[in-house]
């Protein structure tokens, strides 16, 4: 199994007929993604790479059944493509836009829960289940190079990281069940912990490795997981920035939620938060399989 999608995920495209989603969706067509319908306003009765193109979500559902919607769409415009896919009534949607505002991005996560729609993102490259589907780029034109299938749930506020995390499992013989790139804005659609619990509860995936950073309170939600039970499988965190300890409060590097507000947003407080809670902590990407492994979980099991 997977978490949130599957080979029978069928994906609606918004903003089609722009450069990357087009980019995208020859590279998810390869990969054998149910790419099923696209939507951008005026282009209604075109088509990209084979797939028809409508002026609205509504009218995409009307003539096809979607599970899912990719966003790419610029980001003042994204609050309103992500409501009208609500209205249409998806259930899963992946916002690629970055810098898409705050106050937006708080409107749409709020709709979101509202309606029972997880949402992905914003600002993030996608997810990928190994051999059966993915929404975005993540993987760009060859996925199979960089993610192998296997029992190992990925959660990254980085989407490069993603990639980095996924390529040392394969090297060691071990696999992805799911490789969720969630996104590295303040607010974000599903947090770290929403992805812990969906992971637990997939039979098929045996560990899971998250990458943080410093900012939010995402692993620190991970920690009290761990620590009260809800999660019991084996956890191994990645945490990166500790050099920005060196710097004045206030100051984002890379995303930017990366900000430390107060000592507790620090690499080094989550690090420790992480390791009291028994999660296991690498120091370098190469340690993640050693780590797992020492909990049982090793190649061709």
């Amino acid at each position: 199994m997977s978490i949130l999608i599957d080979k029978e995920t069928r994906v609606l495209i918004q903003g089609i007929t722009g450069g990357q989603a087009s980019s995208d969706l020859k590279g998810s067509l390869d990969y054998g993604v149910r790419i099923v319908a696209g939507v951008t306003p005026g282009k209604g009765g075109e088509s990209v790479h084979g797939i028809p193109v409508y002026d609205t979500v509504r009218r995409a559902v009307a003539e096809h059944t979607v599970d899912a919607s990719v966003l790419y769409v610029p980001p003042l415009l994204t609050k309103d493509a992500v409501i009208e896919a609500i209205e249409a009534g998806l259930k899963l949607l992946l916002v690629t836009a970055e810098y898409v505002p705050v106050h937006d991005i708080s409107y749409i996560m709020s709709a979101a829960r509202s309606a029972g729609v997880r949402l992905i993102g914003c600002n993030t490259n996608g997810i990928i289940s190994p051999g059966k589907s993915r929404l975005g780029g993540i993987g760009g034109p060859l996925p199979d190079e960089i993610y192998a299938p296997g029992s190992i749930g990925v959660c990254s506020r980085s989407g490069g990281m993603t990639a980095e995390i996924s390529l040392a499992l394969k090297e060691a013989g071990l696999g992805i069940s799911t490789c969720v790139s969630m996104g590295g804005d303040a607010v974000t659609g599903l947090r770290m912990a929403d992805y812990m619990t969906l992971f637990e509860d997939d039979p098929d995936t045996e560990g899971i490795v998250i990458f943080g950073e410093p900012g939010t309170k995402h692993e620190q939600d991970v920690a009290e997981l761990v620590r009260t039970g809800r999660v019991k499988k084996p956890v191994v965190a990645l945490i990166s920035g500790v050099f920005q300890e060196q710097y004045s409060k206030g100051r984002s590097f890379g995303h930017a939620a990366a900000m430390i507000a107060d000592d507790t947003d620090t690499a080094t407080v989550k690090k420790q938060i992480l390791a009291e809670a028994n999660v296991m902590v690498a120091a370098l990407v190469e340690e993640i399989p050693t780590l797992l492994a020492e909990k049982g979980i090793v190649a061709g099991d």
